[in-house]
């Protein structure tokens, strides 16, 4: 008899058999795969991934021997069971093989790999697992009609493939370990459409509440809900809904996904956002609409797939999501790293993008050095994965073809708002000016002569420093905002100034572009630190949201500054300074303002990490560098690295919990995401050598749970303190 797993320390007869397992593995990968057409060579990756555990080696290390390599046996088999009309897909399917422990590898790591045939295996294989690797190829696969994407394409099956075997072999391991002990699944959740008609009405209920208090703004809302709603029964693809800013565009969004999921049968809803400050408030909004068991908000780095080994128990160890919840409320970092990641805990959710609604707000702060391979993303989604996508926004980016080579498929048939144009213009708030140079103490001054007002800066050391300048000057009601405090705690921090601002209290925040966009204040007057148009609109959308005073009153002053600003911003300036329409916040403006900003970089300055120039199919041979890829794929270039404010009690139960022998990481890791303070990863090293922050449990978590041991570096008014060490500014995005 072969086994899979053993049973810490009981008897062999209470082990899991290998056939057991790999069958096992075979059909869950099987209902997985069928979603996009490639089932059968789902269940042949199931069916061989353990296949070297059929040898005395890997018997004798079940009972305590050296590690043996038990995942090689399987991918070669798989490249030499597969016949001539379905070679290629042997290969995707031995890529995954290969790759189901310590993520997919290079070209050359498989070639070396698949060199020699497997030696030792015991043939009874064969006869308990009988694998059929015939008709292998993926059943509808639609090309890219100028065929420049097909090698990617073939790339991306092979990592969706990837997400079917790995999530499929977790589920089995962890079916086999609970059986042992009372210990449930990290989380099960429902199936959206068995709920779909109460979330529904939920939703509809919520906004007619809404709606009842009346106000022209909230007459505007519910004419952009209508036209959204009824639009719900078009045919999946790509989708635009451009709507300025408070117009009520979140809701609608949601209200249409729901809608459209039930009319054409999609399996969940998924919410992307870029900025820290709207994913907490998003999250909220719908948690509080359609209930907390229904949303899943996943924006954690601390699901670090870096413990030593990858063995059976290992897999239970990681802080892992699948993202099966009917809603998911994520962040642009999770959802396109995720979609260029190479590790199991990365990319074990990424079958369940298929047949998904995928809202990706503010579309326009997709990164230009990865804009290329983002959009072939989205773009392989919607045509092969059932996917349908909104690019939702006020300000509406420049990404159809054929005016932008490498874009989509837009015709105008598929923007959900009504009448956009007339939308911006009666939904114009305020007015835009340009002040200049303004130096720290001229913005003070603006700010003394002002009982309420939002300065945005464009670095995080540039907003403290005016803050502590403000402070210094004895302005009352000073507030700084930034990434430097943790959700829980900015999400007070807002709450503090919403309650100022309606009760008409001193309010004067400075803040990076952490406060733009989607954060719901309104203040009566606004300074932004030149940038892009986007932003300098997003900026504007943070004064007179709500509409009660004349837009003649309420001021967006964009001023320049002395400090110094990153490059890609004084980029984005030098392209608003090109556009000739004279009315800034006009969409025409907008498309004009993304044209020149796509314009000014060239193909490969929209993909620098050269994701395209990574994936090459060659007389039938796949040659594809998912390692290199995946290391180098950032959405922020320096990356960040999470490290957990323990000062409030909820983050310290959660941590408490990590004490219990059988308790799953991933639930722990879900409780303390409003608690992280992401960082650059060498400041978190430094740190880490100083003794202010530990690795808890690290015998057994690894490097996921990184704790602040020294409380004196987190300030209630700046945040966790940290030596500048001249990295680009990434205050407003996240992990």
């Amino acid at each position: 008899m072969y086994y899979a797993h053993s049973a810490d320390g009981r008897d062999c007869d209470v082990w899991q058999p290998l056939a057991d397992h790999l069958l096992a593995v075979a059909q869950l990968a099987g209902v997985r795969g069928a979603k996009f057409g490639i089932e059968r060579a789902a269940m042949l990756a199931g069916l061989l991934h353990d296949l070297g555990k059929y040898t005395e080696g890997f018997q004798a290390r079940l009972r305590g021997g050296k590690r043996v390599d038990h995942a090689t046996a399987g991918a070669w088999t798989a490249r030499e069971l597969a016949g001539k009309a379905d070679g290629l897909m042997g290969w995707v399917a031995a890529y995954a093989i290969a790759g189901h422990h310590a993520g997919l590898g290079d070209r050359e790591e498989i070639s070396q790999r698949l060199a020699d045939a497997p030696a030792g295996l015991d043939e009874v294989w064969r006869r308990e697992i009988a694998p059929d690797a015939s008709r292998l190829m993926p059943v509808g696969l639609k090309a890219d009609p100028d065929r420049t994407r097909l090698h990617f394409q073939i790339a991306f099956l092979g990592r969706m493939l990837f997400s079917a075997l790995v999530d499929a072999d977790f589920r089995d391991t962890e079916s086999f370990y609970a059986s042992f002990k009372d210990v449930s699944p990290d989380r099960e959740w429902p199936r959206l459409g068995d709920h779909v008609d109460d979330l529904i009405a939920r939703v509809d209920a919520d906004l007619a509440a809404k709606a009842a208090t009346g106000g022209k703004m909230n007459a505007l809302r519910a004419e952009v809900l209508d036209h959204v709603c009824a639009r719900a029964g078009l045919p999946p693809g790509l989708f635009t809904l451009t709507v300025p800013t408070g117009g009520g565009k979140t809701l609608a969004s949601l209200a249409f996904a729901l809608r459209h999921a039930r009319a054409h049968g999609l399996d969940r809803v998924i919410y992307a956002i870029p900025f820290t400050s709207i994913i907490d408030q998003t999250a909220g909004i719908f948690k509080g609409v359609l209930g907390d068991g229904f949303v899943l908000e996943h924006h954690s780095a601390i699901d670090e797939d870096r413990l030593a080994g990858r063995e059976a128990r290992d897999k239970l160890r990681l802080a892992m999501e699948d993202w099966a919840a009917p809603v998911v409320v994520t962040t642009n970092v999770q959802f396109f790293e995720s979609l260029f990641a190479n590790r199991p805990s990365a990319c074990r959710k990424l079958h369940n993008i298929a047949r998904s609604v995928i809202i990706l707000d503010e579309a326009q702060a997709i990164p230009l050095p990865v804009l290329r391979p983002c959009i072939a993303a989205l773009d392989e989604l919607a045509r092969n994965y059932g996917c349908s996508i909104v690019l939702c926004t006020a300000t509406q980016p420049a990404l159809a073809r054929p005016a932008f080579a490498d874009g989509l498929e837009l015709p105008p048939d598929r923007e959900l708002a009504p009448e956009p144009h007339r939308l911006q213009q009666v939904l114009r708030r305020v007015t835009l000016r340009r002040a200049g140079l303004m130096g720290d103490d001229a913005l003070v001054e603006a700010l003394a002569g002002a009982n309420q007002g939002l300065v945005i800066v464009n670095s995080r050391g540039h907003a403290r420093a005016l803050y502590q300048s403000a402070v210094v000057a004895g302005l009352d009601g000073v507030i700084h905002l930034t990434t430097r405090q943790y959700a829980a705690h900015r999400r007070r921090i807002l709450d503090d100034i919403r309650h100022r601002l309606k009760a008409d209290l001193a309010c004067r925040v400075i803040a990076t572009s952490v406060v733009e966009a989607g954060v719901d204040v309104d203040f009566p007057q606004v300074w932004r630190a030149e940038a892009g148009l986007d932003q300098i609109i997003q900026a504007a959308g943070r004064c007179n949201r709500e509409g009660r005073l004349p837009a003649g009153d309420c001021i967006v002053t964009v001023f320049a500054t002395d400090q110094p600003a990153p490059r890609e911003i004084r980029d984005f300036c030098a392209a608003m300074d090109r556009v000739r329409e004279p009315d800034l916040l006009s969409l025409a403006a907008i498309e004009t303002y993304f044209r020149e900003v796509y314009w000014q970089r060239g193909p490969g300055q929209l993909d620098v990490h050269q994701v395209f120039d990574a994936f090459r199919v060659s007389g039938g041979t796949p040659h594809f560098d998912y390692r290199r890829v995946a290391e180098a794929f950032r959405l922020i270039e320096d990356g960040l690295a999470p490290i957990i404010i323990a000062r409030d009690a909820p983050a310290r139960a959660a941590l408490e919990r990590l004490n219990a022998p059988d308790v799953r990481p991933g639930g722990v890791a879900r409780d303390l995401q409003s608690h992280v303070v992401q960082v650059p990863p060498k400041a978190r090293a430094r740190l880490c050598a100083a003794g202010h922050v530990r690795f808890e449990h690290h015998d057994r978590f690894g490097y996921q749970f990184a704790v602040l041991q020294a409380p004196n570096l987190y300030r209630e008014d700046i945040g966790l303190c940290w030596e500048d060490d001249g990295h680009l500014d990434v205050d407003s995005l996240i992990l």
